[in-house]
């Protein structure tokens, strides 16, 4: 993480006010031109803030691992070749310090939210944080299994590119799935992330209800994909020298 921003005027500080400026402009869009109201009547329009944030910061959190994982490998080429350590923990370095970074932004927006008058159910902090932790060990999962294949497939990165937005927008990120047509909702249940934002809304905010059957799925969802892509990246780990 220190090298990643090594040489910029503000550091890593600047990672947390990217998220904060697009947070403010996701606010400003949908409250003010496209009017749109949280589920409640007692829902004021500052909410849309709050909610907005715990579905774009672990969404942000997710996003950056998977990507930034998936190239590790291929961007360490040199060093791979000429030290023998373990290079799975360059996946797991990628990862950590997407999630480090954005969990730091997440305990900002949680004082954010106090600040503006949306009081969050703070003695559910502990299970939303649990969320995030379960949250990085898919993101650690995929992050195995695409820094394997992108050893061998150089066009892994690019397709996760195209394909993490699309996972965005058919997760509920910026909207709430009682927004959709009642024929689509159930859809957005095949989404792995779509769990996270729900949860975390409902534990801070109070908005919906996830029941015990979709967090025993997204615990089991969530430890199958880092046991399938630490499998995987295990299996291909002895040839990727003569790949790079």
């Amino acid at each position: 993480m220190h090298n990643r921003y090594l040489g910029s005027i503000s550091g890593g500080v600047w990672a947390l006010l990217q998220p904060l400026i697009q947070l403010v402009i996701y606010g400003f869009v949908w409250t003010y031109v496209f009017n749109m109201r949280l589920p409640g009547a007692g829902a004021t329009p500052v909410a849309i803030v709050p909610f907005l944030a715990l579905g774009v910061w672990p969404w942000n959190a997710f996003s950056e691992a998977v990507l930034r994982s998936a190239t590790v490998i291929q961007d360490n080429a040199g060093l791979i070749g000429k030290v023998a350590f373990p290079r799975g923990a360059l996946v797991f370095a990628a990862s950590s310090a997407s999630f480090l970074l954005h969990g730091v932004g997440f305990i900002v927006v949680v004082i954010a939210s106090e600040l503006l008058g949306v009081p969050l159910q703070l003695v559910h902090l502990p299970l939303a944080l649990l969320a995030f932790t379960l949250l990085f060990v898919l993101a650690l999962g995929f992050g195995y299994l695409f820094a394997a294949v992108q050893v061998f497939v150089r066009d892994t990165s690019q397709v996760l590119a195209q394909l993490l937005p699309l996972m965005m927008f058919t997760a509920p990120v910026l909207y709430s799935r009682d927004y959709l047509p009642e024929r689509f909702r159930a859809w957005l249940g095949w989404n792995p992330f779509t769990f996270y934002p729900e949860y975390l809304r409902a534990e801070l905010l109070g908005i919906g209800t996830v029941g015990i059957g979709a967090q025993l799925a997204a615990l089991v969802l969530a430890f199958a994909v880092l046991a399938l892509g630490y499998a995987v990246f295990r299996r291909l780990d002895a040839r990727f020298e003569d790949f790079l």
